[in-house]
C-alpha cells in the first residue's frame, strides 16, 4: 500500500448489513460511516466520483485497485463538497507527483472528514454485492465492536423510497452562461458541474432552479427548454418533481439525463425499479435502437425504467413504440450489458432522454454529441 506520511495504518473494516466483513487498513478521516455499499468500475475520475452528487448516501467501492494515482485538483470537481459517505481501495495512493495534483487523494479525503479503508479485497467485496445486491453497510475503525457497527448500519434509512434530491438540491435559483444560445431552466437534483459546463460551452444559459421549483416558476423566465439531470435517490419518491413535468411536457422541449430520464420516463406514464448493483462506471456499451451505433458509456445510477409493457429487460432491438399522455414515444436506447432501457423520445412533442452521462464526467467521449444535438432541437423549434 502506498499511503502518505501523515497516514497511520490503523485497523478498519467494512461491514455489510447481512454481516459480512472485510477487513483492511484505514487511510482516511478517523471515524465510522454508514450508508449504501455499492462500486464503480471506472479506471480514473475517483475525485469526481466522491463529488458527484448521484453518490449521496453512499459508500464507494472502486473496482480499479490502485486509486489515487495522480492527486486531486480544483478542477476536477463535480459539486463544492464531498458526497460520499466513505471510500473502499484495494490500493491506495497518496502521491502529488502528477503535473496537475494540488492536494494527495487521502490528504485530501481526510480534510474532507471523508473515511477511507485501503487493503480490502475488493474483488471479494464486489462479487458479494454483485450476487446478493448493494445494500447498507458501513466503514468502521477498529476500535469499533461489530454490535455497534451492526446498530450504526440498522440506522440507516434504505435507499428504496429515498428522496436525496431535497438533500442535494440547491437552497436558490443560480444562472451560468452568458451566451446569446437558448436559455434552458433546469430541475437542480445534483447535477454535476460537468454538465452545466457542456451547456454553457455551447452558448447557452441555464438556470439551476431547487427541486421543489414549481411549473410556474420554472416558466416565469420564458426559457426555451426544460432539463432535468442526474442525482441520487429513487425516482419513485420524487412525485412532487413528476407533477411539474406532467404541467411542462408538450408546452416546453424537455430533457433529461440519469434521474431526469428516470423522471421524465415516470412523467408520460413508465416505472421504475431498483436494480439489484445498479450501473457505475465508465464502460458500459448503450446500443442506440435508430442507429444501431454502440456506445461506451459513463453510468452512475442504483434504478431503471421498465418497458412500456413493464417488462425489466428489452428483448429485441426495435425501437418499441407506444401511446402516452402526451403523444406517441419510443425506446431509443437500451444497455447492452443487462438490456434494460437507456433512453426515450418523444414523437409528437420535443422530449427526450437518456440513462447516461454524455458529459463524460469521468468517462468515454462517445456521446458528447448529444449536447449538441439537444441544443439544434431546442433551435429547431424555438
Amino acid at each position: 500500500m502506498t499511503v502518505g506520511r501523515n497516514h497511520s495504518s490503523s485497523s478498519s473494516y467494512v461491514l455489510l448489513e447481512d454481516g459480512a466483513r472485510f477487513d483492511g487498513i484505514a487511510v482516511g478521516a478517523p471515524q465510522a460511516a454508514s450508508g449504501e455499499v455499492v462500486f464503480t468500475t471506472g479506471m480514473s475520475g475517483y475525485q469526481e466520483s466522491v463529488t458527484d452528487p448521484s453518490f449521496a448516501g453512499q459508500i464507494i467501492t472502486f473496482t480499479y485497485p490502485h486509486i489515487g494515482n495522480y492527486g486531486v485538483c480544483e478542477q476536477a470537481m463535480e459539486s463544492s463538497r464531498v458526497w460520499a459517505r466513505a471510500v473502499v481501495m484495494r490500493s491506495a495512493i497518496n502521491t502529488e507527483d502528477a503535473p496537475s495534483a494540488e492536494r494527495g487523494w487521502l490528504d485530501w479525503l481526510a480534510d474532507c472528514g471523508v473515511p477511507a479503508i485501503s487493503e480490502v479485497d475488493t474483488r471479494a467485496l464486489v462479487r458479494h454485492i454483485r450476487d446478493a445486491g448493494s445494500m447498507r453497510g458501513g466503514v468502521f475503525p477498529g476500535s469499533i465492536s461489530e454490535s455497534e457497527a451492526r446498530s450504526l448500519i440498522a440506522a440507516q434509512p434504505a435507499m428504496k423510497g429515498a428522496d436525496l434530491a431535497r438533500v442535494v438540491t440547491p437552497d436558490r435559483l443560480t444562472i451560468h452562461g452568458s451566451g446569446s444560445g437558448p436559455r434552458i431552466a433546469a430541475i437542480d437534483t445534483g447535477i454535476k458541474a460537468s454538465i452545466v459546463r457542456n451547456i454553457v460551452q455551447r452558448g447557452a444559459v441555464i438556470e439551476l432552479h431547487p427541486c421543489t421549483v414549481s411549473a410556474d416558476e420554472l416558466t416565469a423566465s420564458d426559457p426555451d427548454a426544460i432539463f432535468l439531470a442526474n442525482g441520487p435517490g429513487d425516482p419513485a419518491a420524487l412525485d412532487y418533481i413528476v407533477d411539474t413535468l406532467r404541467a411542462l411536457v408538450g408546452r416546453k422541449p424537455t430533457f433529461g439525463i440519469c434521474l431526469g430520464h428516470q423522471l421524465l420516463c415516470r412523467a408520460v406514464g413508465l416505472q421504475t425499479f431498483k436494480l439489484p448493483f445498479g450501473h457505475r462506471g465508465a464502460n458500459h456499451p448503450v446500443k442506440d435502437l435508430a442507429t444501431g451505433r454502440i456506445e461506451i458509456t459513463s453510468q452512475n445510477h442504483g434504478f431503471a425504467v421498465l418497458g412500456p409493457h413493464g417488462e425489466r429487460t428489452i428483448a429485441g432491438d426495435e425501437p418499441l413504440r407506444w401511446d402516452t399522455d402526451f403523444g406517441a414515444a419510443q425506446l431509443s436506447h437500451i444497455n447492452l450489458y443487462d438490456r434494460t432501457v437507456e433512453g426515450l423520445t418523444l414523437l409528437d412533442v420535443a422530449g427526450a432522454t437518456v440513462q447516461y452521462h454524455p458529459e463524460a464526467g469521468p468517462g468515454p467521449n462517445d456521446s458528447l454529441y448529444l449536447f449538441d444535438r439537444f441544443l439544434d432541437q431546442i433551435r429547431a423549434v424555438a
